[in-house]
């Protein structure tokens, strides 16, 4: 029990973010109106997201401190739950693209694609499938390893411009991005009000704890497949 409660918890949240992202009332601004309730599944899967790649990046650091190949096996099972939250987090994105943009603004497909916050996101997740990529490209295992927390370390770092920085710095349809609709900033103060604070906020930890439960388990039974790690 004492080494479940974190897991506890998280399922605890993610139903109370389930059952009150969609039964409680949210504020109906101008064209988010009830799609803003996605604000607890697609921004919370980014944050998670973070958090997720940001303890992959540690243990890369780990690992060439060390060269103990248990943070290689750490490192890779967060990134890669870290790319399935991104993943999710794109999807449930397009989905509000869709419904938003597309349907309540009338913009083109073709012009949404062009959003330098999607386009970012996307090389973001790209980059990291090239880091997956790089590991199925070696037998040796220790080669492997050290060229992978090298470039995991590039990855992460390339993380913030593709996501958080560049796309801020250019005209964009997004929320809160100069040039975009203002009005429709979904994370600032006046809109996001305490009903929905306390929804975003367990959701957040609800995600990432989740992630956190995946990732350990797939960490085991890698672990499992070599018995020499384990007793290291």
């Amino acid at each position: 029990m004492d080494k479940s409660w974190w897991k506890i918890l998280s399922f605890v949240l993610l139903v109370y973010t389930i059952v009150c992202g969609f039964l409680l009332d949210v504020p109906h601004l101008f064209i988010l109106n009830e799609t803003i309730r996605n604000l607890y599944f697609h921004v919370c899967m980014w944050f998670g997201m973070m958090i997720l790649f940001t303890i992959s990046f540690v243990y890369s650091i780990k690992y060439l401190r060390g060269y103990q190949y248990r943070n290689d096996i750490f490192a890779e099972n967060f990134a890669r739950v870290g790319a399935l939250f991104g993943i999710l987090g794109y999807l449930t994105g397009m989905l509000w693209v869709n419904v938003t943009w597309v349907t309540d603004q009338g913009q083109s497909m073709a012009s949404v694609m062009k959003e330098p916050k999607l386009i970012g996101a996307a090389i973001a997740l790209l980059i990291y499938g090239a880091y997956f990529v790089l590991r199925g490209s070696f037998t040796d295992i220790d080669k492997r390893a050290r060229i992978s927390a090298v470039y995991n370390i590039f990855a992460f770092a390339m993380l913030f411009p593709s996501i958080w920085i560049i796309p801020r710095l250019v005209g964009s349809l997004h929320p809160g991005a100069p040039g975009g609709d203002n009005g429709n900033p979904a994370l600032d103060r006046n809109d996001m009000d305490a009903r929905m604070r306390m929804v975003f906020y367990p959701a957040i930890i609800g995600w990432t704890l989740l992630g956190v439960w995946i990732a350990t388990l797939k960490i085991r039974l890698s672990l499992l497949k070599d018995k020499s790690i384990i007793n290291e």
